[in-house]
Parts: structure tokens; C-alpha cells; sequence
């Protein structure tokens, strides 16, 4: 994608998921000196980025010593919480020097905007609403930072974000396996991603916004097919009248999902006895909580402002512009089946924290939209992620699928489906 392409600040990953299984144990551990190291370096980087703002907005340019230190702090923190977060293996330098496997690329000072840089920390308020729910919360020595440092690389909130509630799950599956899930590591990287372009924003190492576009760049690794995928064909075009009254005009949905809701619980029960008794769900009750999953998806892309159209209440294919494909009712193992929500709950776990994404993005997207007459292109795609993701967990759960919920934002689908304006 060109836009995230010419962005000033990237992330490349060059980590190969292996993980030794000692040091993951032991991880909060061995990173307390970075921590107290990133807090520290976090109190002068408030005062430098308070001299760089200054600077850059007499001479509309950041100064090379104020970038490159800036520059270093902001690619140091995302080597600790890359560290952390599981998201690489290697112990991470002190100095914040290029070269780690998960690592940020900057380009060097350009011209700024006067304007842009004089209200840099109002501009900037979006996307730091934004990274809170995406990395997410972390341990009390993470959260003094914050208070200490002022302007310290922290992402204290009160519930965990995306980031954090994955490394939670990592930390088991990476014990067990040896190995960090590439959905997992990608999705941590996603979120690194966006926090490194907004502290370069705020520390006006840059006057480009944070991209929020989780369909970019593309992944290099090839990711694994699943049958539940999502097409987003919506124009970004809002009308100001219904995005003012959005909420109102869910209601009824809203209600009807609700209703509908319950008799799902019982085919639910249903199709979990008769997929445990015959091996593959029964085709009425498939086609039933189908269409009732297609149906939530299509309410809730309306609610978020992911689509614009008002929705049918049927949940018929093909009736909206972001809607999922499911696949037909096939074999699925017994015992899998029999267990089904125990095992899905790593990935309910991280539904809920991208439902937090989500929500936060919605209100993000209801102003712009009010001010713009547009859904911000980033922020839509972001929508659209979140929704694939619970439509695959809740195909998994409802048994219309046996193939897990797949994390990583960087997916086949995703560049087929998840690119409009090109």
C-alpha cells in the first residue's frame, strides 16, 4: 500500500518465532533494568521534546541532535515492548540502535507544518486515545513510568489492551510450544507499529498522522487460510444526519438482535449435541445461526460506522457492504466439538480487547465523520479487522466452523478484501 509505503515511520519484523522457553518464564524479570532505564530516558525525552517543539515551531524543522536522540528513545521503548510483548526473542540493547527483529525505521528531519506542529498535542489526542486500548495496560513498574516520566513510551489503561492481552496468551502457548503464534507476534507488531508513529507525532519527529490501516504493510510470511473471511465493499462517504443519529437508528436492531439472540441460545445447544453425537453440525441449526452471525455483523458494522447503509434485518448474503463469507456445514472432531468453549477462550480473550479497539475507533470515526463527511480510511479498515475477527470467533463457537480464529492483521483476505481507493 503506497500510503503506509511513504509513512515516515515504519516497523519491519525480521523475527523468526522461536522463542527459548527460559527466558519467556522469566521475562518481566529480566526486562526490570530496561524499565527503569525507559523511565529515565523517558524524563529527558519530555524535555527534549518540549525544546524540539519549540524549535521546530520557529524554524519549521526538527534539529538533527533533538531527532536523532527522540528517534532513538522512540525506537528503544519499541525494542522493550517488543521484548515484553513476546512480539521478538533476542535481550534488547540500551542505546536503541537499529538492528533488533522487531525494529523502527525514521527517516530523517523534513519540513513541518507551523500549524500542525503549534497544536501538535491537541492534533495528536485521537491517536493517543487510540494506542491505549491497542497496546494496552501492564504491570505497576510500567505505570510509573507514566507518572514519573511525564512523556515516558507508556500505555498505561485502565483494562488490557490488545497487546498486553495477547502476550498473556503467548506466554502459555510459547511455553508450551516453544514458539510464538505468527498471529500473535503480528498483531503485537501491528499495535507497536501504531504507537511508535504516534510518540514520533507527538515528539514532532513528524507532522504524518498515525496510520491505523491494520491490512498494512503486507505480511511476508504467508498467513493461513480461514473460511470465514470479510469483504469490506463500503464507500467511506457518511451522511452527517445519520452518523449524528447512528445510535438512535441501531435501536431497533439493536432490539431484534437481542430477540433473536435467544432463540440462538437454544439452536446453539442444539448444534453442539448434534455435532458432538454425528461429528458435523446439523444443517438447519448451521444455516439458522448463520444468518444470525451474519446478521450481528451487519448490525454492528452499521453501529461502528464501519458500513453506512442502515442493514436488513434478515441477515441474507450479499444484502450488505461489509459482510462475511461461512463456509457450508462440514466434519469436525468430536472431541473438539465437546470442548469447543473451553478452546475458545484464548480467542474470546482477545476478541473483547479488539471489541475495546473497536468502540474506540466508532467514536473516533463519529467525529470525523461529523466533521469530515467521511470515515477515516485507517480507522474504517481497523473496524473491518476487528469485525472479521469476531465473526471468526463466533463461527468457531457456534460450531459453523472447526478452524481456529486467526489473530494476525496482516492477512491474505485482508489485502484482497480490506482495500478500497486503490
Amino acid at each position: 500500500m503506497n500510503a503506509m509505503d511513504e509513512h515516515p515511520v515504519r516497523v519491519t519484523v525480521t523475527d523468526d518465532l522461536e522463542r527459548n522457553r527460559w527466558t519467556v518464564f522469566f521475562r518481566l524479570l529480566l526486562a526490570i533494568p530496561h524499565f527503569v532505564w525507559l523511565a529515565l530516558w523517558g524524563v529527558a525525552a519530555f524535555v527534549a521534546a518540549f525544546v524540539n517543539w519549540l524549535v521546530t515551531l520557529v524554524d519549521g524543522r526538527s534539529p538533527e541532535p533533538l531527532f536523532d536522540f527522540l528517534a532513538a528513545y522512540v525506537r528503544y521503548a519499541t525494542h522493550v515492548y517488543a521484548y515484553v510483548l513476546f512480539a521478538a526473542n533476542p535481550y534488547p540493547g540500551f542505546t536503541g540502535e537499529p538492528g533488533y527483529p522487531v525494529d523502527v525505521e525514521l527517516g530523517r528531519p523534513q519540513p513541518q507544518n507551523r500549524w500542525k506542529t503549534g497544536f501538535r498535542i491537541v492534533l495528536a489526542l485521537p491517536a493517543l486515545a487510540l494506542a491505549g486500548p491497542l497496546v494496552g495496560g501492564a504491570p505497576s513498574s510500567w505505570s510509573a513510568e507514566g507518572r514519573s516520566g511525564g512523556g515516558s513510551f507508556s500505555y498505561t489503561t485502565s483494562g488490557a489492551g490488545v497487546a498486553f492481552t495477547v502476550a498473556c496468551l503467548a506466554w502459555f502457548a510459547i511455553l508450551a510450544r516453544g514458539r510464538m503464534p505468527q498471529g500473535f507476534r503480528d498483531l503485537v507488531a501491528y499495535c507497536l507499529r501504531f504507537a511508535a508513529q504516534t510518540w514520533a507525532y507527538v515528539f514532532i519527529l513528524t507532522d504524518r498522522y498515525p496510520e491505523a490501516d491494520p491490512a498494512l504493510p503486507r505480511a511476508v510470511e504467508p498467513a493461513p487460510a480461514n473460511p470465514v473471511r470479510l469483504a469490506l465493499e463500503d464507500d467511506p462517504r457518511r451522511s452527517r444526519l445519520t452518523v449524528f443519529f447512528r445510535l438512535l437508528l441501531a435501536l431497533p436492531h439493536l432490539v431484534w438482535l437481542a430477540l433473536w439472540g435467544i432463540a440462538a441460545i437454544f439452536a446453539l445447544i442444539g448444534i453442539w449435541v448434534g455435532t458432538v453425537v454425528k461429528g458435523r453440525p446439523p444443517a438447519g441449526l448451521h444455516r439458522f445461526l448463520s444468518s444470525f452471525l451474519r446478521y450481528a455483523i451487519h448490525v454492528y458494522a452499521f453501529l461502528c460506522l464501519v458500513g453506512g447503509p442502515f442493514p436488513a434485518f434478515g441477515g441474507r448474503p450479499g444484502t450488505y457492504p461489509v459482510e462475511i463469507e461461512l463456509p457450508p456445514p462440514g466434519p469436525q472432531g468430536r472431541w473438539g466439538a465437546f470442548f469447543r468453549l473451553v478452546l475458545a477462550v484464548p480467542a474470546l480473550a482477545v476478541n473483547g480487547a479488539l471489541g475495546i479497539a473497536l468502540l474506540v475507533s466508532a467514536v473516533l470515526s463519529w467525529f470525523a465523520s461529523l466533521v469530515t463527511g467521511r470515515e477515516p480510511l485507517g480507522l474504517q479498515r481497523l473496524g473491518a479487522f476487528a469485525l472479521r475477527y469476531e465473526a471468526q470467533t463466533s463461527a468457531y463457537l457456534y460450531l459453523l466452523t472447526a478452524r481456529y480464529p486467526y489473530s494476525g492483521p496482516w492477512t491474505q483476505a485482508a489485502d484482497e478484501q480490506l482495500m478500497l481507493g486503490e
